[in-house]
């Protein structure tokens, strides 16, 4: 069975938290069964764990190279588990696979969130007398749950997070196999060279624990659809993004507005166009260049990174039960990004009115944060919030608040505008952008390079012609020339002087 992520962010700990990782020099089955029993309870609600045997750990930092394991010993091991996992209660069984690194071999078991929590194995796996005992995860510990520990496991029975409970309406026609497969390529996953056609797709969602049910009818869960369909609207409605502007302000003139074309796909898409369209329409780049300083002063009216973690914040702990859309508000002086789906109420309203680390015991999407913590989307861990305040401070504009109800059934935050650089924009400039946002991105900064609101390594007393920008941009000149058809055609540059001295300047219109 293929390993969903990478093995060497595994081992660099990367995307996943310390804490969900275990090292194993050797086969030990019931200390190994102890965490693999604490990782399938998962008190914490964070995705379960990993656990890689045959690699040697100091300190908790792997010892490189790794020591290994030989195949016949795998093969061994692995008959072994089949004998241990019938031991769990209820039955249990974690997902194993063959790693090479380093010129070894070593076993990656991977052991998601159960959904049959809470799970108990014998103390001592190779015992005559077994005792069937809980464990847990104390950091990056295996522990024995006791006292109150027991009884919130065994209120753990009731609770599966939405996206990973399965979903009789949603059908293998209904995913997307492109989608599926650019997934794995973004991720690294040795499943992107895996057939991904007809029921291939089954096997594929089987190794992601995407499916769940007897084998005789076997159920897609709730996080297929979220990753892999392109209109997940129909399983959960409104899945969506609105984006309206208010040039003047809401408060000033609520007549005066613009809706953005409304944004659907499947949730790493909608993330991503979402993202496109706020930095092409939005953001905002102002360069200062100080007296006798070689260096220029750049600042945005938004930083881009604090945009980032407040969408993806947005779509990693919506409601999908809701039918409401996330909803993204511009006005001149802040962008307002809403969501239905509170905080969880272990947070206390105090921490959220202080916006500064909203830490949860229960996350509403686990598996779609472990999917978008794969893509590069998110860290998790409570990180979000603090990475908004620090870009924001880091580029000079007044922190984010954030407002919810005692229901906690939605949440707002508010990223403010730098404060020297608040303007109304007008309707006109905003339907402009929005028809010249089919540019590429290097016809984008031809523009903006014309316009002089990019600074280019040329010197100053160059004109901007087409052998320059060519030089610039490292295209050839017949490149160049195509990305300026394109701008002259749209009306956005011009032309001035003659055949041999001539430049490209904004057009005035």
């Amino acid at each position: 069975m293929a390993l969903l992520a990478d093995i060497n962010d595994l081992l660099k700990k990367r995307k996943v938290e310390s804490d969900r990782i275990e090292f194993k020099k050797g086969w030990n089955p019931t200390a190994i069964y102890r965490s693999i029993c604490a990782f399938a309870n998962d008190i914490e609600d964070i995705g379960g764990g990993y656990i890689l045997v045959g690699v040697e750990a100091i300190d908790g930092v792997p010892v490189r190279p790794v020591t290994g394991l030989s195949l016949t010993e795998i093969d061994s091991i692995q008959r072994k588990m089949i004998d241990y996992n019938n031991m769990f209660e209820p039955y249990y069984m974690p997902r194993p696979s063959i790693e090479e690194v380093d010129g070894k071999h070593i076993l990656a078991i991977w052991v998601p969130s159960g959904v049959n929590r809470p799970y108990a194995i014998p103390s001592d796996v190779n015992a005559k007398l077994k005792k069937p005992t809980y464990y847990v995860r104390n950091g990056s510990s295996t522990v024995e749950a006791k006292g109150e520990v027991l009884d919130e496991l065994r209120g753990l029975a009731s609770h599966v997070p939405f996206d990973d409970r399965p979903n009789p309406d949603i059908k293998l026609d209904d995913l997307s196999s492109s989608l599926m497969r650019d997934f794995f390529v973004s991720i690294g996953s040795k499943l992107k060279d895996q057939d991904l056609s007809g029921n291939n797709m089954l096997d594929a969602l089987e190794q992601m624990n995407m499916l769940d049910g007897p084998t005789e009818r076997r159920y897609i869960k709730n996080i297929a659809a979220m990753m892999f369909c392109d209109h997940p609207e129909k399983f959960f409605p409104k899945t969506q993004v609105e984006i309206v502007f208010f040039p003047e302000g809401r408060e000033r003139n609520p007549n005066n507005m613009f809706e953005a074309p409304v944004i659907h796909g499947s949730v790493p898409r909608m993330i991503n166009d979402t993202l496109q369209y706020l930095r092409t329409m939005v953001i905002r780049q102002r360069i200062f260049k100080p007296k006798d300083d070689e260096h220029s002063i750049k600042s945005f009216n938004y930083p881009y990174q604090a945009i980032e973690e407040a969408v993806v914040n947005a779509f990693y702990h919506r409601d999908y039960r809701e039918y409401a859309p996330i909803e993204i508000t511009v006005e001149p002086d802040r962008i307002t990004i809403f969501n239905l789906g509170g905080p969880d109420h272990s947070i206390s309203m105090e921490a959220i009115r202080r916006a500064k680390s909203l830490r949860s015991r229960r996350y509403r999407n686990v598996r779609l944060g472990d999917c978008l913590k794969e893509l590069d989307l998110t860290e998790g861990r409570a990180t979000g919030i603090p990475t908004i305040q620090d870009e924001l401070r880091a580029n000079g504009s007044p922190l984010a608040t954030i407002e919810t109800d005692e229901e906690r059934s939605f949440f707002l935050i508010d990223l403010p505008c730098r404060a020297d650089m608040v303007e109304n924009m007008a309707i006109e400039e905003i339907i402009e952008k929005d028809q010249n946002k089919d540019l590429t991105d290097r016809q984008r900064c031809i523009l903006l390079a014309i316009g002089g609101d990019v600074s280019l390594n040329v010197s100053l007393n160059v004109p901007l012609n087409t052998t320059t920008l060519a030089e610039a941009f490292g295209v050839s000149r017949k490149t160049l020339q195509r990305d300026l058809e394109v701008l002259v055609d749209k009306k956005l540059i011009i032309r001035e002087g003659g055949r041999k001295n001539g430049f490209w300047v904004r057009s005035k219109k």
